[in-house]
């Protein structure tokens, strides 16, 4: 049974529950990094890779810091470094310690895009990359996300011959189940047609007995007119 004093128990209880809302909403609606669903990527020695990176914060930002890093089994750095002053401005390098890559995002127009493309790549470019994103509106809240490049001497093809056979397999069965309805369809239609003319051979059958037999209601019950 309720004691004496949780009656005021229970509004602070909720009170402290809303107040916990209220301090988890912005956390909850604030800064976001991405580098897309494929986390594992793979690119042909000698050729270039776009690693995307995007952002997005419900608040804004300003003067917003961004870098890219990469990370191997023995090795760290600082690929590149900018900042984006406003929405209205598209970012600005501060510092790129390679010159094989380039900055190649935009963040006008709401597109929040600070991907950058690596040229010339090599078997020692196998790594994790990382986009880092701080955001001094938010009390310098920072996110991250990281993509795994394999480079490799060249891709493998996709062997699509299970797939073919399952997907012509598939669809044969459902042709031969869409011809087994079309004829079934068919037959009754014949049937349907087949009963009807019997029934009119029936009735005609029927009336046609009844004037050979003299039948009332028939033609041979007619007398032939006297003669004078």
């Amino acid at each position: 049974m309720p004691r004496a004093g949780d009656g005021g128990k229970a509004p602070a209880r909720w009170l402290g529950t809303g107040l916990l809302g209220l301090f988890l909403l912005p956390v909850t609606l604030s800064l976001e990094v991405s580098v897309g669903k494929a986390t594992n990527i793979y690119a042909v020695n000698g050729t270039e890779i776009l690693l995307p990176c995007t952002f997005s914060s419900c608040f804004g930002f300003e003067d917003l810091h961004f870098r890219w890093t990469y990370n191997s089994s023995d090795t760290f750095k600082i690929l590149i470094e900018g900042t984006v002053k406003n929405e209205k401005s598209d970012p600005k390098v501060t510092l790129k310690d390679d010159d094989r890559i380039t900055l190649v995002g935009s963040t006008k127009e709401k597109m929040n895009n600070i991907s950058v493309v690596l040229r010339d790549l090599e078997f020692s470019d196998t790594g994790k990359y990382t986009c880092h994103v701080k955001n001094p509106k938010e009390n310098n809240l920072q996110h991250h996300a990281t993509i795994f490049l394999q480079v490799v001497d060249r891709l493998e093809e996709v062997d699509n011959t299970v797939t073919l056979i399952i997907l012509a397999v598939v669809g044969g069965v459902i042709g031969l189940l869409i011809l087994i309805l079309l004829i079934k369809k068919l037959v009754i239609f014949i049937l349907k047609k087949t009963r009807e003319k019997k029934k009119e051979c029936l009735v005609s059958s029927s009336g046609n007995d009844n004037t050979e037999n003299g039948l009332p209601g028939s033609k041979a019950e007619e007398k032939p007119p006297s003669k004078v």
